[in-house]
């Protein structure tokens, strides 16, 4: 099974520079921050932990960064690696992505079974989203469906090939605009 590499989603990026969330967002409308160094999940981005580590050095006022917060979230996600770029993030699991990789109708059932704990335990836990890599959900299927009493969870082949060759582009696989951000998109 492939090491998971250590990320942070917008609330954990914010908590280590001690801002709200939203000041993520407002670093990557200024164009202070962007996504390249983040996978997108569920449409919503995690930053790979070594880029967000040296974020703060790398803006116009430095920013400090909390230690402490810093190894509670490595230690949340161990064992991890220290990946350097998206490439060495093996393939990533949302809600979203899930619901397609099982060819499930909607997103609430899904919801809902992994809220009973009868799903495969998340992987990570990022800004209240759970993560699974790709492998945990392919090795757990067989089990979910012998638990199951009225879905299949049968993995559907493309969705699979498609997320291991980096090439999903399901419901996900980008961000899409809200609020006033939508509007000026239209």
């Amino acid at each position: 099974m492939a090491k998971k590499a250590f990320l942070a989603g917008r609330q954990e990026f914010a908590a280590l520079y001690g801002v709200k969330p939203t000041q993520v967002t407002q670093w990557v409308a200024r164009g202070v921050l962007n996504y390249d160094r983040a996978v997108i999940v569920s449409g919503s981005p995690y930053w790979l932990l070594s880029f967000v580590r040296s974020f703060g050095e790398m803006t116009p006022r430095a920013k400090e960064l909390d230690e402490r917060l810093l190894q509670q979230l490595v230690a949340s996600q161990e064992p991890g690696m220290w990946a350097r770029s998206k490439a060495e993030v093996p393939p990533l699991v949302g809600l979203q992505e899930a619901t397609a990789l099982f060819g499930l109708s909607t997103q609430q059932n899904l919801s809902a079974v992994v809220r009973q704990g009868r799903f495969a335990p998340a992987d990570y836990q990022l800004s209240g989203s759970p993560l699974w890599l790709l492998d945990t959900l392919i090795k757990a299927a067989p089990e979910i469906q012998t638990r199951s009493r009225s879905v299949m969870w049968a993995v559907v082949p493309q969705v699979e090939a498609a997320l291991r060759q980096g090439r999903y582009t399901g419901p996900g696989s980008a961000i899409v605009p809200r609020g006033r951000a939508a509007a000026k998109a239209i």
